[in-house]
């Protein structure tokens, strides 16, 4: 059964049940703080580490194998290996600030030291042996697609074990802050001049979810949802002076939190869904003004 949308004081509570606060504040992420090598505070991420170790250890067993696609700085995987679980880490170490000096090294060497298998690749790697992982995790990933993620994420599928589950967190497309930038006569898409200046490759994000994309995407996929909300990721943006009055106010509301959430289970007869041809024409002709053949 789907989980429903929680309120700030449930998520809080979930959060509390596992002591994950204590944890954070006075083990975890001080620890991860002196060992993270870029001069980066990740202070304002407790509220995203919180929420991902929660529904991790809700879900999982101590020990679990947990592969995280498109990791970055490895500070997630780096968080839950700290908490007990054998983490994987694939990320092609391609965007601006991983071309800087020694960083890819220094990335490496942080993985090692975390007792996280970093494996640098642009695509899934083949040493990924299918059926071996408890959970997969894409935090921040698919928006970044111009294509659809739809090969991949089969492809993400097939290394998880029977009962094991797909994780994804995307930037919330119609957030508090995007309809008010949208009805102020603003962008809500990236700032044009990073769009416009970054070069023969734009890596920002190419299409942004709601949070209806992602019930359709675990349908899709064929997975069980056991997770869809939204979630605060991203309350450091908030004046710290309103930033409770906003949780217990308009941010109680899931669809306008910052960041989406989907979690979805592979059942055990899982194959991968298909369209016929019908069905493939009746998508296309929404998006096109002539009749399709």
């Amino acid at each position: 059964m789907a989980l429903a949308a929680q309120s700030s004081e449930e998520e809080e509570s979930m959060a509390s049940s596992h002591n994950l606060p204590d944890k954070i504040r006075r083990e975890y992420l001080p620890g991860l703080i002196q060992a993270f090598p870029f001069p980066v505070d990740l202070r304002p991420r407790w509220y995203a580490y919180r929420a991902v170790m929660a529904n991790c250890l809700r879900l999982l067993p101590a020990g679990a194998r947990i592969l995280d696609f498109g990791a970055g700085s490895c500070d997630k995987a780096a968080m839950l290996s700290r908490i007990g679980y054998r983490c994987t880490a694939v990320d092609d170490l391609q965007d601006d600030w991983h071309r800087i000096g020694a960083n890819r090294e220094r990335l490496r060497s942080f993985a090692r030291s975390q007792h996280i298998d970093l494996i640098v690749a642009d695509h899934l790697p083949a040493q990924l042996a299918h059926a071996t992982f408890d959970m997969v995790m894409l935090h921040d990933v698919i928006e970044h697609f111009a294509d659809s993620p739809r090969s991949l994420l089969l492809d993400l599928i097939g290394l998880l074990r029977a009962g094991g589950y797909l994780y994804i967190t995307v930037p919330n497309a119609v957030n508090l802050r995007k309809r008010l930038m949208v009805l102020s006569g603003r962008t809500n898409y990236p700032r044009l001049p990073a769009y416009f200046w970054s070069g023969p490759s734009w890596r920002g994000h190419k299409r942004e979810y709601v949070k209806d994309d992602l019930a359709l995407l675990c349908q899709y996929l064929g997975l069980q949802q056991v997770l869809l909300q939204g979630q605060h990721h991203r309350l450091n943006a908030i004046p710290s002076a309103v930033r409770s009055l906003y949780v217990h106010t308009v941010g109680r509301i899931d669809s306008l939190r910052d960041t989406l959430a989907m979690i979805g289970r592979k059942p055990s007869d899982w194959s991968a869904p298909e369209l016929t041809e019908d069905q493939h024409k009746a998508i296309r002709q929404k998006e096109v003004a002539y009749e399709l053949a």
